[in-house]
């Protein structure tokens, strides 16, 4: 080789190895190297394929899987197995369950001719198994995706072979993908579900218990594993493994399939439907205990109301137990069981729970129930569709449904408390998705009913009235209202007639009708000035109340008020007949028994009145009309010492019940309260003790020493300050009560001459209502008592400013003028309090006096009217007892 040549081939050798070395494709030479990247490459894209694949099995997104088996394909990983099969059958079978969620939850059985998706996801799955080439990972799924299949299609003996077919072991080891969790619930709630459905001979009673214990352990370890999962895909969620883990993937809703909610709620079902409410009610605690996770709210929005409801159903004030501590053994061992289920059955890897630690405890069963609803409707009226839309109609019903069980439990709990004005709140946060849904305005009306939220309750049910024109008894509802709460007695009075005017349509509501006309026009006849509008009002009231009756006589109630409406009229013995076919209906009516005793009392039998009255309090000894009807029929009958006896016990039992300082004292730790007027929960003694005043020497009889005088001043001060210091707490007629009782003790002092002890109790009657037209004029008899007449005048100056038809007032103001030489005037004020209460005996004789003293004719007449209405007049005004539909 010459020289020449071996200098040509010496460049081109060095450009061959350049070449080989820049382009190893192109020219088929690759090193070890080379190989080496090119495998690393290859296995990070399957790496990254296989997580995304784990991710949207594990997230159920299995729209998304059919374009992942596409990617297999085409990059040819998995290309020795069937593992682009069991993807493709998995997907399938998931959106066939989706679509035929109704089928599912009624146990209907999906059929291969109907359900497409279902037939070709059991043919890949029948080819998989057949042929055997997956890996024990996948077989596993394999698996547990027939018996998935099988289940469905009501085979359920297959699927429980297919389950236990399944490794169990191979989807609780560590470091699984999240997916598995959901598969190992799944396997869990289908080996449960099946063993349930298999029917067992009636004599293998052996065998039927060991199956459920069987199916209760499976339950209760897919209830673990479902919880864990959620929880588990949470993290993967908030923390991806993925390469680029600066831009995670966004959220999506998880919606739980038909076997993931069974193996959820499984549980707890099975439990309560065997009739073990107290390790139900355990299990429904253990899972709400559970750390909240994404995807888990709608289930815990179920279980809460669940639990309120066996709560509420099925447990007692006094078999309530603390919610962070197991079943009392008691309950236990009446169910059977030595110990709670979760803990003869744990978990290998229980789901995170919140810690016990500084965590606030109800104290009883109402309070959990209704914290447990109150925290379940704030959910249930914000995930509510307000929507009007027509592709909305089925999520706006079954947001609606949930919502109006959830307002169902919270009506009966809050009940339970007197809590309507919290209720009727509650209720008005569900108008704005309830548009035209009768139930739920008709549970606001009567919550607000309940509630004295008079003006509300009106136009909530002249509103229910709009959406059921039929239904006669919302117009009388809304009347109702208007008659006791409101005095709107010309409202009521046209709704009634609209209930009339339906004829016998109304049905039985016909009668009550005509009964709440009644009522308005003696009410009317009641507030009339005029003498003629009186007659007017009292003729048609009776009018109405005979036209209810005659519609039904059955009706007590129609019976009772025609008598007392006979009764304001004066019409004593007429009203025994009606009353006694209402006593005869109801014998133990205690407005009956008050009316039989006024009018016993009215005829001067006041032996039998007090007779009657004994009988009525027996029945219901904490009335306080009665009581105050019994201090006046003993006053009469023993004197005021006895009747005063009487006051001191009625200012006990006003204490016992309504002692607000003593009910703010142990109630504190209750979220949810008592009702405004409700007995306190405690009996622990109070620092307030309502006494009536005693100023003189029991011994002798005279005026005690100064000391005795002021230390008892001072304490009677003292507890009026304790009075004060409670004031306002709950509904006003509970004041009122108090106020009527000091009253009341004021105008017996007053009879016994004892001025100084009847001006203790006037000062305790002005602290609770300063500007009280009954105060104004004791305090006004008081001062004419002690002879300063210009500040008696003034005092009865202004409670006519307050009360102007006042006619007890006009009476002690005109006999004042009369007796201060004011004929005229006194005469004049006297003509006032006749015309404002034609029935008054006192008017009718101070008005004979003042014309006696004029020299006047006419005197003779007022006192023989005075005379016959005296003849007739109650101990009480027949007007004591209430008037209401």
């Amino acid at each position: 080789m010459s020289a020449f040549q071996r200098e040509n081939d010496a460049p081109k050798s060095l450009f061959r190895r350049l070449e080989s070395a820049v382009t190893p494709i192109v020219s088929g030479d690759y090193s070890h190297r080379d190989r080496a990247g090119m495998a690393s490459r290859s296995s990070f894209s399957q790496y990254r394929l296989e997580a995304e694949i784990e991710r949207y099995r594990a997230e159920c997104q299995w729209d998304k899987i059919h374009g992942m088996i596409e990617q297999i394909l085409l990059t040819r990983i998995h290309e020795n197995d069937d593992y682009a099969t069991l993807l493709m059958a998995e997907a399938l079978l998931e959106e066939c369950l989706n679509e035929n969620m109704n089928l599912l939850r009624s146990a209907t059985p999906l059929m291969d001719k109907t359900q497409i998706k279902l037939s070709r996801a059991k043919s890949h799955l029948n080819t998989i198994l057949s042929r055997g080439r997956l890996t024990p990972r996948y077989l596993n799924e394999a698996l547990l995706l027939m018996a998935k299949v099988h289940y469905v299609q009501g085979r359920y003996r297959d699927a429980q072979g297919m389950c236990a077919r399944v490794g169990i072991e191979e989807l609780t080891r560590d470091e699984q993908p999240v997916y598995h969790l959901r598969l190992l619930a799944e396997a869990f709630v289908i080996k449960g579900l099946s063993l349930d459905h298999q029917i067992v001979s009636a004599v293998s009673r052996v065998r039927l218990s060991e199956r459920e214990e069987e199916s209760l352990s499976c339950y209760l370890r897919a209830c673990d594993a479902a919880l864990l999962y959620l929880q588990e895909l949470d993290k993967t969620v908030m923390t991806p493994k993925t390469a680029k883990a600066s831009m995670p993937p966004s959220p999506v809703d998880i919606d739980l399939g038909y076997f993931q909610l069974a193996a959820l709620q499984s549980a707890y079902l099975c439990l309560l439907h065997r009739g073990h409410l107290a390790q139900g009610t355990h299990q429904l605690r253990r899972v709400l205990r559970v750390v909240e996770s994404r995807g888990s709210q709608s289930f815990r929005k179920a279980a809460a109301c669940k639990l309120a409801e066996v709560l509420l159903s099925s447990v007692s004030e006094d078999s309530y137990w603390a919610p962070l501590g197991p079943p009392p053994p008691a309950w236990l061992h009446r169910e059977g069981a030595a110990a709670p289920k979760d803990a003869i059955y744990p978990t290998s890897r229980p789901p995170q729970r919140y810690s016990s630690d500084g965590v606030f405890c109800p104290q009883d069963v109402v309070e959990e129930a209704v914290l447990l609803l109150l925290i379940t409707e704030s959910m249930a009226s914000g995930e509510a569709v307000i929507s009007r839309a027509p592709d909305q109609k089925e999520a706006r019903e079954a947001s609606l449904q949930d919502a109006t069980s959830v307002y169902d439990l919270l009506s009966i709990g809050m009940a339970r408390r007197g809590q309507y004005a919290m209720l009727s709140e509650c209720l008005e946060r569900a108008m704005k998705f309830s548009f035209n849904e009768f139930h739920l305005w008709h549970q606001l009306g009567l919550s607000l009913m309940a509630a004295g939220k008079g003006v509300g309750a009106v136009s909530v049910l002249k509103e229910c009235a709009r959406m059921r024109p039929e239904d006669p008894s919302l117009p009388l509802l809304a009347a109702k209202v208007c008659i006791g709460q409101l005095h709107w007695l010309e409202e009521a009075e046209v709704l009634a007639q609209s209930v009339i005017s339906r004829g016998e349509e109304a049905a039985e509501f016909l009668p009550r009708a005509h009964l709440a006309v009644g009522l308005c026009c003696s009410l009317q006849a009641s507030d009339a000035t005029l003498k003629a509008a009186q007659d007017k009002f009292n003729k048609r009231a009776l009018l109405s109340l005979n036209r209810a009756h005659s519609l039904d006589p059955q009706d007590a109630q129609i019976a009772m008020y025609l008598a007392l409406q006979l009764a304001l009229v004066r019409q004593v013995s007429a009203a025994m007949e009606p009353l006694q076919v209402a006593l005869s209906l109801r014998g133990d009516d205690m407005h009956s028994l008050h009316l039989l005793a006024l009018l016993l009392s009215a005829q001067k039998h006041h032996s039998g009145s007090l007779e009657t009255l004994t009988l009525a309090l027996s029945q219901h000894p904490d009335n306080f009309n009665l009581l105050f009807t019994k201090v006046k029929l003993e006053e009469a009958m023993f004197g005021p010492a006895t009747a005063l006896h009487t006051c001191e016990e009625m200012l006990q039992l006003w204490q016992s019940r309504y002692d607000f300082n003593r009910a703010s004292e142990v109630d504190d730790s209750s979220s949810v309260p008592a009702a405004e007027g409700a007995a306190p929960l405690s009996h622990k003694p109070s620092g307030l003790h309502l006494t009536l005043p005693d100023f003189q020497d029991t011994s002798t009889g005279s005026q005690s020493g100064p000391s005795i005088a002021v230390s008892r001043l001072e304490q009677a001060l003292s507890e009026v300050s304790a009075i004060s210091s409670a004031h306002r707490q709950g509904p006003t007629y509970i004041w009122t009560t108090l106020e009527r009782i000091w009253l009341q003790a004021g105008e017996l002092f007053i009879a016994e001459g004892r001025l100084k002890e009847a001006q203790f109790c006037v000062v305790e009657a002005s602290t609770l209502f300063p500007n009280s037209v009954s105060a104004l004029l004791q305090r006004g008899r008081l001062a004419q008592l002690r002879g300063q007449q210009d500040e008696a005048k003034s005092l009865y100056d202004e409670a006519l400013a307050i009360h102007p038809t006042g006619y007890r007032v006009l009476v002690q103001l005109g006999q004042l003028l009369v007796w201060t030489g004011r004929l005229g005037l006194g005469e004049k004020v006297l003509r006032d309090a006749v015309q404002a209460q034609s029935t008054a005996h006192e008017a009718w004789s101070a008005l004979g006096e003042a014309l006696q003293a004029q020299g006047s004719g006419q005197a003779p007449d007022c006192f023989f009217t005075a005379l016959e209405l005296e003849a007739s007049c109650p101990v009480q005004p027949f007007t004591v007892i209430p008037r209401e539909l």
